[in-house]
């Protein structure tokens, strides 16, 4: 786990919930169980800072960093597809964005990589179509300087035809049923009685690599996906083991923050 995700994933999956901040000794303390050395915390610190995602603070222990409200959106969107902690809806229709073609190729990259985290997908250059909006649209286009028209679009034919030109899901599928695998192992070598910050580390990996998923993933619904999803199947036991060693991942993080 790189310094910078793992920073991502402790901010959404604990610090939001506890008024997102941490002084730096803290989240030195928190990143230790990942063998993530302090030089790595500071400097992926200072980065997500220069992106907009984290904001200096002077708190009671000392320096530290606190969420922005950028930063609150995406771990806010990310928690509602990885934890289901909102309702996901779709009502047969689809969101479409269009915009003109982006010639900086940075700018283009990131465009193409926040998209596709939010779920859209793309059908050429400048049309992008996915199953429901997002509230971090507005937010990245006003970012990378877009302008685009936006429509809530009924599909003339078969949905399923869409996806499947928009969406590798068989890839998915396949990606799904592999972590599944390497989860299995990794809860398995888990000890009885295992220490909190062993626990932690654990649950760590566990929900990082399950996040990749956004990235891949669109959260299509149901009546669009293949009978037997293996999605289904790496969710319940993402679930299932997330809320099983939250307590103690949940004391240490605790801990470590007096």
């Amino acid at each position: 786990m790189h310094a910078r995700a793992a920073l991502f994933d402790l901010y959404g999956d604990h610090l939001r919930s506890r008024g997102g901040q941490a002084t730096v000794a803290a989240l030195v303390r928190l990143m230790k169980p990942l063998e993530i050395a302090a030089p790595a915390v500071r400097t992926a610190v200072s980065r997500m800072v220069r992106q907009g995602w984290l904001r200096p603070l002077r708190l009671p222990r000392g320096a530290g960093y606190g969420v922005t409200p950028k930063c609150v959106r995406r771990l806010d969107e990310a928690a509602l597809r990885i934890y289901r902690s909102g309702t996901l809806t779709w009502h047969g229709r689809w969101h479409l964005i269009v915009f003109e073609p982006v010639k900086d190729r940075p700018r283009r990259e990131r465009l193409r990589a926040d998209l596709t985290f939010l779920g859209y997908a793309s059908l050429s250059e400048t049309a992008w179509i996915g199953p429901r909006s997002s509230a971090e649209l507005d937010n990245l286009l006003e970012t990378e300087g877009v302008r685009a028209d936006r429509f809530d679009a009924a599909l003339e034919g078969d949905p399923r035809e869409l996806v499947a030109r928009a969406w590798d899901l068989a890839a998915i599928g396949e990606a799904y049923e592999h972590w599944h695998a390497e989860a299995v192992t990794l809860i398995s070598t888990l000890p009885e009685g295992a220490p909190a910050d062993q626990v932690f580390a654990t649950r760590s990996r566990l929900v990082h690599g399950w996040r990749n998923f956004l990235f891949r993933d669109p959260g299509l619904p149901p009546e669009l996906l293949p009978p037997g999803w293996p999605g289904e199947k790496a969710r319940a036991y993402f679930e299932q083991e997330a809320a099983r060693l939250l307590p103690a991942a949940a004391a240490f993080v605790d801990r470590e923050l007096m």
